[in-house]
Parts: structure tokens; sequence; C-alpha cells
């Protein structure tokens, strides 16, 4: 079977996050499993002159120029007409064209073809579509988001609000079949749990820094921790996509810890790696992430999380005493105290221990990409069938093209 997967954007630092991480992560599980796996995607940040990459973390890659036709909507706003007058061809070469949707002009784009086509159509939302007050979005659910919803073979989902939300898109009309995939990761050792009298400990954030992520609530969690751990360290990483690294640490500066925090720009996927390795603490304070890879990645190092009590993992973390949860919304003031006792907490050398171990423990039974993948073929199995049977190809009178059965 060939799976050929969509998604927006990849750049040399990993801007787009966490769409394109799970993109490859699923490839290259698909293709250690013994299918055929590739991305299509455009590519930008890469030096002038220099041919884009034909592999992206092992995995094999078409990447397209991107062109960016309508730049106040930043990643919405790029596109590429050489990709989309690919994409007939590209489309027709797969078993299963899976999209890694969201309201632009490049996977959008690819759906509504995939479906006129009648090829077999997966498309995993990542918590990015739901119901909006933004009229442009509207139009763009008129023009075609709704109807790709409706045709599509499968509907991914992270967490049940998730699918609730993405319905609600097309409401009163039904979307199609939806199934719960949850994001996975590589099986790593278990960390060093850091020791040593006098070590400073470190607390890491390592995401986009961009308002949704809530990296204010990062940096004002550092006076708390520092009343008790005055030499700890604080270490914000990830690429500056909204525009906020600067102001971030100027808030550090107007509350007296600015000494306390170090921003080293977006990282390597070997260094995002090694950062967690060496960490005491990780701290996610998003209120918009469905099922950060990033948390996961912490997990799966042994790393424990501080995250809040409505991200995807929560229920899992706080069953398995992998970190600690914490209340969070938008502007409330309390939001960075609570952060900073929770991680207070969590450097007390006893419970650090015990969280690590249970944090690893849950990212081996729960998330690792092997599980996660046996998933996503059982789901690829069933969208030829049932395309056969009731597909969007059959509703609209087109005749079903043949597929292969993985």
């Amino acid at each position: 079977m060939k799976a050929l997967h969509i998604v927006t954007l990849h750049t040399p630092t990993h801007d787009f996050g966490g769409p394109t991480r799970v993109a490859l992560n699923l490839c290259r599980g698909l293709r250690a499993q013994g299918e055929q796996a590739a991305l299509v995607a455009l590519g930008d940040g890469f030096p002038p002159g220099e041919a884009l990459p034909r592999m992206v973390d092992g995995v094999p890659a078409r990447l397209f120029q991107a062109r960016h036709v309508a730049p106040r909507f930043e990643v919405s706003g790029i596109t590429s007409a050489s990709l989309l007058a690919a994409a007939p061809r590209l489309l027709r070469s797969a078993d299963v064209v899976h999209v890694h949707l969201m309201r632009d002009l490049v996977t959008l784009p690819v759906a509504l073809l995939a479906a006129q086509m009648g090829r077999p159509l997966v498309l995993q939302t990542h918590g990015m579509i739901d119901p909006t007050e933004k009229r442009v979005a509207q139009a763009v659910d008129v023009l075609g988001l709704r109807r790709v919803l409706k045709q599509a073979d499968a509907v991914l989902h992270l967490t049940p609000t998730e699918r609730e939300l993405t319905a609600a898109v097309v409401a009163p009309e039904p979307m199609g079949p939806a199934y719960r995939l949850v994001n996975g990761v590589a099986p790593q050792p278990m960390r060093a749990v850091p020791a040593g009298p006098g070590r400073p400990p470190t607390v890491l954030y390592c995401a986009r820094v961009q308002e949704g992520k809530r990296p204010q609530d990062f940096v004002g969690a550092i006076p708390t921790v520092l009343e008790k751990y005055p030499e700890a360290r604080f270490v914000m990483a990830g690429p500056d996509t909204g525009a906020l690294a600067g102001d971030m640490l100027a808030l550090a500066r107007s509350l007296g810890v600015g000494h306390a925090l170090e921003y080293i720009g977006a990282l390597g996927h070997a260094d995002v790696m090694e950062r967690l390795r060496t960490s005491d603490v990780y701290v996610l304070p998003s209120i918009k992430d469905a099922f950060s890879v990033s948390v996961l990645e912490a997990l799966s190092v042994g790393l424990p999380v501080v995250v809040t009590r409505t991200s995807g993992p929560a229920p899992d973390v706080a069953a398995a005493g992998a970190g600690r949860l914490v209340d969070s919304a938008p502007d409330d003031p309390e939001n960075a105290a609570r952060v900073g006792r929770a991680v207070l907490e969590l450097l007390e050398p006893a419970a650090n221990a015990a969280a690590s171990q249970a944090a690893w423990q849950l990212a081996q039974d729960s998330f690792t990409l092997d599980a996660v993948v046996g998933t996503l073929r059982e789901i690829y199995a069933k969208v030829p069938r049932e395309r056969v049977s009731s597909g969007p190809a059959r509703r609209l009178g087109r005749r079903s093209p043949r597929v292969r059965v993985p």
C-alpha cells in the first residue's frame, strides 16, 4: 500500500510544528511496518539556489517552493502553482491520500481534488478545524471545507472534543466517518534523573512561541519558582512564529527575572531530545493544543510535564501521575502562579523521581509510534472497502476507482 501524506509546510527549523512532525512520524512508522509512505508539502526557509531535499528525516518527500501570495494570513496564505499542477499525478499514484487538513491554499485544494478524483481520502485535522466567527474562514468553509469533510472516507480526531468541534463545522449534515488516532512518538531510553548537590534545576518550554501556547504563563511562573530555587534556569526553545520571543524576554526583565531566562530559538529534532533529557520539568501551558507532540516527546524520555487541564494528554498524565495539570484561561492573572506552583511540586526530588518513571511508562504503554501506526493501518484498511460500498465517489455518482486493500 502507498500512502501519500499532504501537509502544508516543512522548513529546516520545523516552524510549522506539530502537523508536519506528526506526518513525518506516521510516514516513518508506516515504512517501518512494510508500507510505502511519502510526504508532499511546501518547502520554505532553505538556502536560495539550493535544491529542496528529497528526503526529510528518513521519509521520501516531494517539496515545492512556497510562494507567499497572502502574507497577512501567514501559513494559510502560502501556496505553490507547481504543487497544485503536480497534484493529480501524485494523487493517482497513491492507494490512500492522507491530508493533514487546515484552512489554507495547499491541503484544502488537494483534498478537494482527491475527492473529485474519487481517491480514498483520509483527513486529519490536528485540532485546527472548528466553528469560527472569522468571515474569511467562514467563506473558506462554504467554498470547500464543508464539502471535503462530508466527502472524506475517514476524519481522524485526537479527542472527543475535537471530533465534536469538527462535526459542528458541517452540522446539521454529517461529516465522513470519524476515527480516533492519538499522536505517537518513537520509544526512548529513560533519561537519567538529574541529581547532585548544588545543581541548578532546569525548566524547559520547547514549542512555537505564539499566543495560543501561552509562553507568558511560562515566563510569569519564574518568580514563584525562584523564591525557593534562586539558581533555577528557564529555557525557552522553539521558532518565534508569533513574533513574541522579544516580548517574553522583556516580560522577564520587567519581573526582575531576566537573568534566569534564556531563549535559544528553534532546534533540530536531535537537539530537542537532548534538551528534554537534560531538563527537570517540561512546561507547556497551551490552551489550544489538542495533543502536543512535544509533550509526548517529554514523556517518552521520562520528563515530568506541566500541562493545562484542557489539553489532550491531560487525563492520561493525571491518571499516571506523570506530571501536574493546571487550570488556564485567557487573561486569567492567576495562570502563571498556578504554573509556578506546579513546577515547584515537581522539583521536589521524590516527586520528580516518581513522575519521571510514570511519564516514561505512560509513553511506553499508550503513545508509542508502533501502536499508533497499527491503528492507522486498520483505518486505511477500512477506507477502500467503505469507498466501494458507500464512499463519496458513489454518493457523487462517480464510478469508484479500483484500489488495493492493504
